[in-house]
């Protein structure tokens, strides 16, 4: 029924039947404490959350990156540089790539964000009485402000991202034996590394009552500040596409307007990249190619992302990924849960006919070659390319020239540049003394 759905979302829309989104108000949003947020920057741009020291949420999520890394699959852990420049270290270099590019943070302090990551491994749960439905399940701490705090849990314990290999640090081997809560346990070990850096512990008791009243440093603390941070420096709303949707209607060119209204309504786009923010937050299998490790468990040596799937279970999730918000896209290269694409247009193409794409592809992504480091291997296995284009959802369309062109044009009003340089910025020094990415 779903792939029915999709297929029919692609459909053209009579000129009646278009409609462009509500514009995006304050409501919209949380609401967010700028001195915890603050406190947020300083954390989010400090090593000493990483189990090594040696790496922080910026070293992926840079703004001179448009808050990605400008990498097809990312490297943490065993890298040096920033950005498109990281290569591995000679001394201690990593196992192997990240297994998904690394996603855009525009707007995900909006409340429409009810799944996060590329399979919405982490939900919005109110049955659950910690409020998210995760790989933890019952073992997950109560205490995080709401789903872009408790997201911050996985990096900072995923050895290959910011943890570290289990012979290298506290954090590594406590995770690696399943310790993280309570005392003793991977999050406890980071908050008591906070605690005594620098000066966080009385920057947390000005923002924090209960820390001013004695009470511990929790992990969820640290979460929550950088989450407040992270909603306060990245939020996205004005774009000109926003201008046109209050009522500017200057703000757009002819060609974008153009584009918007293609993308509202005779090529269907929006029937996947809704509303204002362009996303359903649904899961749709789009064809994309594979490279690199894909997401395993650790004892697993296959190469075969499954997406959604592997969350639900369901083998109609299969190679399903969520659908991206698209605010400042143009600046967020490259493209795809895998980055399999290094340039926007191309990738707009290919996404409107997955199968004459995914036929094509060659394998080699710019922004993978340059690098020293023979680890991927991309999903070239017949069975697992047929597969991968059985589940694709939607018929291919091949788009003209000049609907590229309107797209495209589109797309870039969309762009918000005070958002990507961020209202905050990048700190010039943290509390504990370790080197910030700039």
């Amino acid at each position: 029924m779903r792939k029915a759905l999709a297929a029919l979302a692609f459909l053209a829309l009579p000129a009646a039947a278009q409609e462009f989104p509500a514009p995006l108000t304050d409501a919209d949003f949380i609401a967010v404490n700028e001195a915890e947020a603050r406190l947020g920057q300083l954390l989010f741009y400090d090593p000493v959350l990483s189990g090594n020291r040696n790496i922080s949420c910026a070293t992926c999520h840079h703004p001179r990156f448009a808050t990605s890394d400008g990498l097809s699959l990312g490297m943490g852990e065993g890298g040096t540089g920033l950005g498109p420049e990281r290569r591995p270290d000679p001394a201690n270099p990593p196992e192997e790539f990240i297994p998904r590019n690394a996603p855009a943070l525009f707007n995900l302090g909006a409340h429409e964000f009810t799944a996060l990551f590329h399979d919405g491994r982490i939900e919005k749960d109110p049955g659950r009485p910690h409020g998210f439905r995760t790989p933890m399940g019952a073992d997950m701490e109560q205490g995080f402000s709401g789903i872009l705090s408790a997201q911050t849990m996985f990096p900072v314990l995923s050895d290959d991202e910011m943890a570290g290999h289990i012979t290298e640090n506290d954090i590594s081997r406590a995770t690696r034996s399943g310790r993280i809560t309570g005392l003793g346990g991977a999050w406890d070990i980071i908050a008591r590394r906070v605690e005594a850096a620098g000066d966080y512990q009385a920057r947390f008791e000005a923002v924090y009552p209960e820390v001013a009243a004695g009470r511990p440093l929790h992990f969820t603390d640290i979460s929550n500040a950088v989450a407040a941070f992270m909603a306060f420096e990245w939020r996205a709303d004005n774009a000109p596409f926003d201008a046109f949707l209050r009522g500017d209607k200057a703000a757009l060119s002819e060609e974008a307007l153009a584009g918007a209204q293609l993308f509202y309504g005779e090529a269907g786009c929006s029937g996947c990249h809704a509303g204002a923010l362009q996303t359903d937050h649904d899961f749709h299998a789009m064809g994309v190619p594979q490279i690199g490790p894909g997401k395993r468990l650790a004892f697993e040596r296959h190469h075969r992302d499954t997406g959604r799937m592997r969350v639900t279970g369901h083998a109609e999730d299969a190679y399903a990924f969520r659908t991206p918000s698209l605010r400042n896209v143009t600046a967020t290269a490259p493209y795809g849960h895998s980055g399999a694409y290094a340039e926007l247009e191309a990738f707009l193409r290919a996404h409107a006919a997955p199968r004459a794409a995914l036929a094509a592809y060659d394998g080699t992504p710019a922004r993978l070659a340059a690098l020293e480091f023979d680890a991927m291997a991309p999903l070239a296995d017949a069975a697992d390319l047929a597969a991968l284009e059985a589940a694709i959802e939607v018929e291919d369309r091949p788009l003209s020239e000049a609907e590229v062109a309107a797209l495209m044009a589109f797309l870039e009003s969309l762009t918000d540049q005070p958002a990507i340089d961020g209202r905050l910025g990048v700190p010039e020094a943290v509390p504990s003394g370790l080197p910030v990415d700039k």
